[in-house]
This record gives structure tokens, sequence and C-alpha cells, in this order.
């Protein structure tokens, strides 16, 4: 929960300091898309190691602020940037479990009774984007496309297996503490397509298949919902 309390304390202090409508020297109203932002996707793994399959519904949860920063008179172009937490979570067939030297990885062959096994990620992350939209200071209604930049810190990761003859979960230490890539939301009003493309790996060098890192980057695709 403190993780949400330090959202909400950030909100108040990007709200309480800025002021959503002003009136610039020449006249013209100047407005800020201070915005809340809630998404879910759908997450791919890519870059895989050959046989790693993904199973079961893999997804993700993001909710966050982000403070608008206007570039031109009209409002159309501005810089966005915030703060949010994640969610994102990864089924597939790599079977993880923990040892007294760290962690095994293997691939699901048959013989582990396998039911399933995820991977779940929880993240602060800190979106930045380049916006572009037709809005107006008195058009809440307006399409959108903002690209840009998303940073993000592992606060917790954990591993779960579960076969026909037990569970095991523990938290897992071999996840890149600090990921990063590429965003690009597009749409109308508050309905947007959010994607996400990594440009780290999921797992750092300790965790290893086979001799060879895993080298997983994710893909996640789905909607963002702005809200003023």
């Amino acid at each position: 929960m403190k993780y949400w309390y330090l959202i909400i304390g950030f909100g108040i202090s990007f709200f309480t300091f800025s002021q959503n409508d002003s009136v610039n020297n020449i006249g013209y109203k100047r407005y800020f898309e201070d915005q809340f932002y809630m998404g879910i996707t759908y997450n791919f793994v890519r870059n895989t190691p050959e046989g790693l399959l993904q199973r079961n519904l893999s997804y993700g949860l993001q909710a966050g602020i982000i403070k608008d920063i206007p570039l031109n008179k009209m409002g159309t172009r501005a810089i966005g940037i915030g703060l949010g937490l994640g969610l994102n979570t990864y089924y597939t067939n790599l079977a993880v479990s923990e040892t007294s030297n760290g962690f095994n990885y293997e691939l699901d062959d048959g013989r582990l009774n396998f039911k399933r096994s995820k991977l779940e990620t929880h993240l602060l992350e800190v979106p930045l984007e380049f916006r572009w939209r037709n809005s107006t200071p008195y058009e809440y209604r307006f399409w959108r496309v903002y690209a840009g930049f998303k940073a993000a810190y592992v606060i917790g990761a954990r591993s779960k297996l579960v076969t026909n003859d037990y569970k095991d979960g523990f938290y897992n230490t071999d996840v890149n503490n600090f990921q990063y890539g590429l965003t690009f939301n597009f749409g109308y009003n508050t309905f947007n397509i959010h994607t996400y493309y990594s440009l780290s790996d999921l797992f750092n060098n300790n965790a290893l298949l086979d001799g060879a890192p895993i080298a997983i980057r994710p893909l996640r695709i789905g909607f963002i919902f702005y809200i003023l």
C-alpha cells in the first residue's frame, strides 16, 4: 500500500501546483491535460529460447498519473511525464525452481507433471510521452497520438510453479531490476490502443537455460484509458 500512497501524494502535488486553464500574455486560453491513466494488456514474450512457449493468459495492468507540459500556444503538442504502478504476468512452459545455489530453469518436456508456470512482476513506472492531439480548451473529445519511453524499477518479482504433485512460489531475484522500453498510444477520447516494446531483457545474466542467458523481451498490446 505504501506505493499507492506515493502515487496519490505525487498526484496531489501535481494538481495543487498546476492550473488546468490560464490565459497567456496574448490573450489565448492555455490549458493542460493533466490526467490519470489506467491500462490493461496482453503480454507477449519475444526473443525467446527455442522451445519456450506461452501458455494461459499473460496479462498486464497499469495505473498512474501524468503531468502535461504544453509545447505550443494552442496546446496541441505537449510533453507528458508521470509516475505509476504496473503489474505484469507471464505464463510459459519455463519451469523455475529454487535451489541452494540460486534458481534452476528448464523447459517442460512432459516429465514434470507440469500444469503451469508463472512469473509476476510489480513495477514502479515513469512514462515520458511526446503528445499530439487535436483538442481545444473547450473540447474534451479528441484524437490523440502519444509516443514515448517508459522506465521502470521492479519492486517485486515472484515465480510460481504448479505441477500435479506440488506447488511452489518464491521471490525471483534473477529478474532485471531496471527495465525500459518504447510506448505508443493512439485513440479517440477515453478509448486508446496501447503498445509497449521492451528494450531491456526480462531476466538478468544469472538466469541461464542450458548454459545460455534467457534473453526474453516483453511486448505488451492492449488498451489505455485517460481520465481528466
